[in-house]
C-alpha cells in the first residue's frame, strides 16, 4: 500500500483471479490485477486500471506502489505512481485520475505480452505462450513468481531513479 495525504488515497493492488486455469472462467474478470487508487476517508473507488485482464499466469499484482513527482514529456510536474508488477512488465500511472503514462518491460525476455496498447492499457498478448486447456506454453517469462515479486523498492528523487529486485525465470 501506499498513501498521498495530498490527494487523499490509499493505492494498491488486487490479485489474480480463480482458478488458475483460465480456460474454466471466461472473460475479464474485472477488477482483479488491479491498480486502485481509493479514498481514504470514504473508500470510494477514484480509478482502477486492470493491468493484467485474464490472468492466466498467477501473477498476483499486489506488489510495491511507489509514488514519486517528475516532469512530463511537457515539462509539466506530475504525482506519479510506478508499480514493477510481478508480469514482468513496469507500469506508471497519474496516481490523480490513474491514467496510464507509461508501461515497459523488465527486459526483451518478457514474452507472454508484445506491448501494451498505450491508448487502451489492454496488453497485446502472445498466444504461444498462453496456458489454455490442450495447448502446452513453454518458456513463458516470466514464471508465475514473476520477474518483481514482493520485495521492496525504492525512488531516489534526487537522480530520478528507480531501484529494485528482479528474477528473471521462465516456466512451461
Amino acid at each position: 500500500y501506499a498513501f498521498d495525504p495530498g490527494t487523499n488515497l490509499v493505492y494498491f493492488g488486487t490479485g489474480n483471479p480463480a482458478p488458475w486455469n483460465a480456460t474454466m472462467r471466461p472473460g475479464d474478470n474485472k477488477w482483479t490485477m488491479t491498480i486502485f487508487g481509493r479514498d481514504v476517508d470514504t473508500g470510494e473507488a477514484k480509478f482502477g486500471y486492470q493491468k493484467t485482464p485474464h490472468d492466466e499466469w498467477d501473477y498476483a499484482g499486489v506488489d510495491v506502489m511507489m509514488l514519486s513527482e517528475q516532469k512530463d514529456s511537457t515539462g509539466k510536474l506530475r504525482k506519479l505512481l510506478t508499480h514493477p508488477d510481478r508480469n514482468g512488465i513496469i507500469y506508471t500511472v497519474d496516481r490523480e485520475n490513474g491514467d496510464l503514462v507509461s508501461a515497459h518491460k523488465i527486459d526483451d525476455t518478457v514474452n507472454w505480452v508484445k506491448h501494451v496498447d498505450m491508448k487502451t492499457g489492454i496488453p497485446i498478448r502472445d498466444p504461444e505462450y498462453a496456458t489454455y486447456m490442450d495447448h502446452k506454453g513453454r518458456d513463458i517469462c516470466p514464471a508465475a513468481m514473476g520477474y518483481h515479486n514482493q520485495g521492496f523498492d525504492s525512488y531516489d528523487p534526487q537522480k530520478q531513479i528507480f531501484l529494485l529486485g528482479a528474477n528473471h525465470i521462465c516456466m512451461d
